[in-house]
């Protein structure tokens, strides 16, 4: 097995993303900053930010470090779900959302012709939790209906949507859900990737809880690295019920570390401007531990 260091890959488009304030702006000036701290070359960052801005994700103000990006509605808009599936997973965490028993099915069948409407919903199911079963049809553990038919409206596929649920799901003779859970979804990996996400948390935490200062720039790569390995870790998971996962669960263990970086994070930059991601999770993390201690 290939060692795995606690240095963390970053897409400029990701930094540039976790970098947008409460009032939908990013600082050129705090941009490059941080990116010559993660490794990134100026060159890098204005090609990056001349496709966001050809993409209308943002608009530019200024020039060189005194310039200014504006996020574009769409773009601050869509921090919110991501954010909203880490709250989720931390009340799953706290045992607050018990699986109910209930096997959630979709299924569609959209012609040829709106391949990319049909692309893009299978695309939705997946980042939704869900799995396949066969040709058109998808499984999730979780009510994830308002969700499919909301990407279903947006995609003009509705019509070709079926949305139905049953608590007797069998894949060949395989009824028993926390089996049908490991043969549906990639459980392993999805652990290998909170397993890392601890190993980059740990090192970090350390330093945010030590005696030795730390710049804004330093706080603010910190914050986007763990953002980042987040990211990684969550997107892949279909956030299945503990009652259908592998115990101890790493990503458990892992959002725990997160909180307390998020805490040790908010401490060290109170009375900094921060960036929106890092406000909700912020908050998320807050809400979390005050659970925790009810």
């Amino acid at each position: 097995m290939t060692p795995v260091t606690d240095h963390v890959e970053i897409p400029t488009r990701m930094l540039v993303h976790a970098l947008i304030r409460e009032d939908g702006t990013v600082s050129a000036d705090e941009l490059y900053t941080v990116a010559a701290t993660l490794g990134m070359s100026d060159q890098q960052v204005r090609l990056c930010v001349k496709r966001l801005v050809a993409e209308s994700r943002f608009t530019h103000e200024g020039r060189g470090r005194k310039a200014v990006l504006h996020a574009t509605e769409d773009t601050t808009q869509a921090l919110t779900p991501n954010a909203d599936f880490l709250r989720y997973a931390f009340r799953q965490d706290a045992g607050l959302v018990p699986w109910d028993g209930v096997w959630h099915l979709a299924a569609f069948a959209v012609p040829e012709s709106a391949r990319t409407a049909r692309d893009a919903l299978r695309e939705t199911l997946i980042h939704l939790g869900g799995a396949p079963l066969q040709g058109g049809l998808y499984v999730c553990a979780n009510a994830w209906e308002p969700h499919v038919e909301a990407a279903a409206h947006r995609l003009g596929a509705h019509d070709a949507l079926t949305l139905l649920s049953t608590t007797d799901l069998r894949r060949g003779d395989t009824r028993e859900p926390a089996e049908l859970a490991r043969r549906l979804w990639p459980l392993p990996e999805i652990a290998d990737r909170y397993h890392r996400l601890s190993r980059i948390a740990r090192p970090r935490l350390h330093r945010l809880t030590g005696t030795a200062g730390l710049s804004p720039s330093e706080l603010l790569t910190i914050a986007v690295e763990l953002a980042a390995e987040l990211t990684r870790a969550m997107e892949p998971d279909p956030l299945l019920p503990p009652q259908l996962l592998p115990h101890p669960w790493p990503g458990t263990q892992a959002r725990k570390l997160i909180a307390r970086c998020w805490a040790a994070l908010t401490e060290r930059g109170h009375g900094e401007a921060r960036p929106t991601l890092f406000r909700l999770y912020a908050d998320i993390t807050r809400e979390a531990a005050d659970r925790a201690t009810c």
